[in-house]
């Protein structure tokens, strides 16, 4: 008996939900983009006419390709597991990563050598390196996602989205208030109740042409800034700018101290990315995912852009606004036409700034509620504590903003140390100890806030584990975080040798409670949602715990009235992760 061919699925290339997805995306990207212009040309003053026909011709090049080939793999992991529900990662420029190249890299440069293109030089080595660092954690990333609790993944992604994605948009919205409000609501009813509006107007259009019409009809707009604007508009081709890229590898050495924990840094964003996917039912690889951030950084360098390109934030939010595979393509075919016709600095000008960024207080929402809605309830501290380094380094990026527009650029925290006020292009020193007196923490914020997204993901994982009392594997987790602390690429302002050595020793100080802890599980087993029958009836080894990882995360989901993850998803679980989610 010959079984009868599998249906082909018929798989849609544009649905109604991709509309209102494409544009809210599209506005996402249209922000940023404007953003990084303004960096470019406002704070490192590259000429106006390479930032228009140089980095954002390139820009637009990695934009589309890389927003072609999400929709392969969308369209790829759709028909490989019979859905049409399976939305596209979103993709485009870091926004962390924006700001770092800009403040970390570029103006340091450019103060130092008063050159704008030396300072360009300098962001396109650094975007080069930050390439090859993704590229390689392609091939680690899927080890370190695979033994790491889903709660340190979300969690750490949440502060992200919550400090770096929601925090300065939230700002610019009540500056403007009576634009951004009613903006935020309508993207607010659109998105999260499903309520079709009139005409099945797309959302995301609605809301900024509601924030646009009340802003020109209140005066925030400016027609002669419109006037002006579009004398710049002209077309701008993507090229080759290796020698841009050359000049500035030849100056690499000091870089490295940023562009290796950074780089790092977007791995494992990129990675806390794909499992915020999975948990939203779209399951991709993350091997493809992080090759195709690498290979966009590197090619962006190589085209002129410092400004490396990254899978987004907020996935489950534009699924949830119905996008389908389709949706991503479209807003950067969109974004990168705009690009190569040099119209942003148009835009700039006819769109208000409030009518746009609520946008991204949406996937901050979003994202933030799911760090708690897709784990276990008793990993909510985890979550938590997970949270708390991106929220520590925004702030202390915050207070260093505030320092630096006023001329100070050093906070010293020798013994003794006094006020350097800036004289000239001198720029001036202030002693922590001020700072202490006044409330502020600013050197233990600097610390805890050190490599955030990496120090989150180890905190929670800690947290996690501890709290399955799966002490051996805290252990490990305390272990890694004492050797990345020791080195600085977490808790440190800098990578070096012993950078980080008193925090370093703290870690290891709790690997031995912790591995101890273990012994104690057979004599104290806690209830049964914590332990099953069999493992309670024997030696806790680490074997034994492992064998038995799957019976306690059967019976802590029964005890919670949970479905097992492998019945929602359709699939084994695998190790702690797959067990436990």
């Amino acid at each position: 008996m010959t079984s009868s061919p599998r249906p082909t699925l018929a798989l849609p290339w544009w649905v109604r939900g991709d509309t209102n997805a494409a544009f809210g995306l599209g506005f996402n990207v249209l922000v940023n983009v404007l953003v990084l212009t303004g960096l470019a040309a406002g704070v490192v003053n590259i000429p106006q006419h390479d930032v228009f026909h140089v980095i954002l011709p390139a820009l637009g090049i990695e934009l589309l390709i890389g927003n072609v080939y999400y929709t392969y793999l969308a369209r790829r992991l759709a028909r490989r597991e019979g859905r049409t529900n399976v939305a596209a990662m979103p993709y485009g420029p870091s926004v962390p990563h924006m700001f770092i190249v800009t403040f970390v890299i570029m103006l340091p440069t450019y103060l130092s050598t008063k050159d704008p293109i030396r300072a360009w030089q300098a962001g396109l080595a650094w975007a080069f390196i930050i390439g090859l660092i993704v590229l390689l954690g392609a091939f680690v990333g899927p080890y370190v996602r695979r033994w790491t609790p889903r709660a340190a993944l979300l969690g750490t992604l949440a502060g992200v989205s919550i400090a770096f994605i929601s925090m300065r948009p939230a700002g610019q919205m009540w500056e403007a208030g009576w634009i951004a409000l009613p903006v935020l609501t309508i993207i607010l009813i659109g998105f999260f109740t499903n309520l079709k509006l009139p005409g099945n107007i797309p959302v995301g259009l609605a809301a900024l042409l509601v924030g646009s019409a009340i802003g020109w009809i209140g005066g925030f707009m400016s027609v002669p800034d419109v006037a002006a604007a579009a004398h710049d508009v002209a077309i701008g081709l993507p090229s080759f700018r290796l020698d841009l890229l050359v000049s500035g590898l030849g100056h690499i050495g000091p870089l490295l101290s940023t562009a290796i924990p950074l780089g790092i840094y977007n791995f494992t964003e990129g990675m806390t990315n794909v499992e915020s996917a999975s948990a939203a039912g779209d399951s991709y690889n993350l091997r493809s995912v992080l090759l195709a951030d690498g290979i966009g950084a590197i090619v962006g360098s190589a085209l002129g852009s410092p400004f490396p390109p990254a899978v987004y934030i907020g996935h489950p939010g534009w699924k949830e606004a119905g996008g389908r595979t389709t949706y991503s393509m479209a807003s950067g075919i969109a974004i990168a036409l705009l690009c190569f016709l040099g119209m942003f600095g148009l835009l700039g000008a006819l769109l208000p700034t409030p009518a746009i960024v609520p946008i991204l207080l949406y996937i901050g929402l979003l994202i933030g509620a799911q760090a708690f809605q897709a784990v276990p309830r008793a990993h909510a501290a985890a979550v938590v504590i997970a949270i708390i380094p991106n929220v520590a380094s925004w702030a202390q990026g915050q207070m260093a903003n505030v320092l630096s527009a006023v001329g100070y650029t050093t906070v010293n925290n020798a013994p003794g140390a006094t006020l350097v006020p800036p004289s000239g292009t001198t720029p001036g020193s202030v002693p922590e100890s001020a700072l202490v007196n006044a409330g502020v923490i600013y050197h233990g914020l600097a610390l805890l806030g050190g490599g955030a997204i990496l120090a989150g993901l180890i905190l929670g994982a800690i947290v996690a584990f501890l709290i399955d009392r799966d002490f051996v594997q805290a252990a490990i987790y305390c272990l890694a975080g004492s050797l990345l602390s020791f080195v600085g690429l977490i808790h440190g302002e800098k990578v070096g040798w012993n950078v980080g050595g008193q925090i370093a020793l703290g870690y290891l100080l709790a690997v031995p409670s912790s591995a101890a802890s273990s012994r104690c599980v057979r004599c104290h087993p806690g209830s049964p949602a914590r332990m099953s029958a069999r493992a309670r009836s024997r030696p806790c080894s680490l074997s034994a715990r492992r064998t038995d990882r799957h019976d306690r995360a059967g019976v802590r989901a029964g005890h919670r009235g949970a479905v097992p993850v492998a019945v929602r998803r359709g699939a084994a679980a695998v190790g702690h992760r797959r067990a436990v989610y």
